[in-house]
């Protein structure tokens, strides 16, 4: 069985993930925002299961977050699932893009990491010299944050590091009509995470209901990963 860490787990995508993934017997470690939140789900969750909280939009508690993985881990598998969108762009970039950067450059790392992208991914636009914080939408968020997978599995070649499109699921983001398949989106994250099919112990690629597809030509773009990673890097120093 595998110890798994996944942000962003109290509803959603992330909270039926990680309850998909006690259930077939893993040592799951959930996520809240805040004491609250987290409070909240250990009383949906039908196994204990330690939550740590940290709010994303936090250089700091980023920083915290990644002491305390450090101090549980060493892991086999981290989910990188937190996202948000209908928020001040600052909290967009931070959240979904500065927080798994962050995570993944200070926490020891597993045998596999995947990372929670978005088919709104393929709208994102590439900042040609600095960055704009005030204008960064969730679909650049999500452009950045696939662009750091691709440079993460390169890095990291004995690694397996990959993306999920969960599609437009019925989650509170994506709302109520939404017409994706939800238990296909959180099974491809349970699959990434554990599963021993050679499809997919992969890295570098995109998947959506577990199956490979075609992301932005851009997140092969060098000079773009190079201007990303020196923003990741000027925007996570202490």
């Amino acid at each position: 069985m595998s110890k798994i860490f996944i942000t962003g787990s109290t509803d959603g995508i992330g909270f039926l993930a990680a309850k998909q993934l006690l259930k077939e017997g893993h040592e799951v470690h959930l996520h809240a925002r805040n004491d609250k939140r987290a409070s909240d789900l250990r009383q949906k969750l039908e196994k204990e299961a330690p939550v740590l909280t940290a709010d994303l939009s936090d250089i700091n508690q980023i920083r915290r977050l990644a002491r305390e993985l450090n101090d549980f881990g060493p892991y086999d598998a981290i989910i990188h699932n937190a996202g948000v969108i209908s928020v001040p762009s600052e909290v967009i970039f931070t959240v979904n893009v500065l927080a798994p950067y962050l995570l993944t450059k200070l926490v020891e790392k597993p045998e596999r990491l995947v990372y929670l992208s978005s088919s709104l991914h393929r709208g994102g636009n590439a900042f040609e010299s600095e960055l704009n914080l005030q204008e960064v939408n969730y679909s650049d968020s999500k452009l950045y944050l696939t662009t750091l997978m691709r440079v993460f599995a390169q890095k990291n070649p004995e690694l397996y590091i990959n993306a999920v499109d969960p599609g437009w699921v019925p989650t509170k983001m994506g709302g109520s009509s939404a017409p994706d398949d939800l238990k296909k989106g959180y099974e491809t994250q349970v699959w990434l995470a554990t599963g021993q099919d050679r499809e997919v112990l992969v890295s570098g690629k995109y998947f959506y209901h577990k199956k490979q597809q075609i992301p932005n030509s851009l997140i092969d773009n060098e000079a773009f990963q190079e201007r990303l990673l020196a923003v990741c890097e000027a925007y996570s120093r202490e």
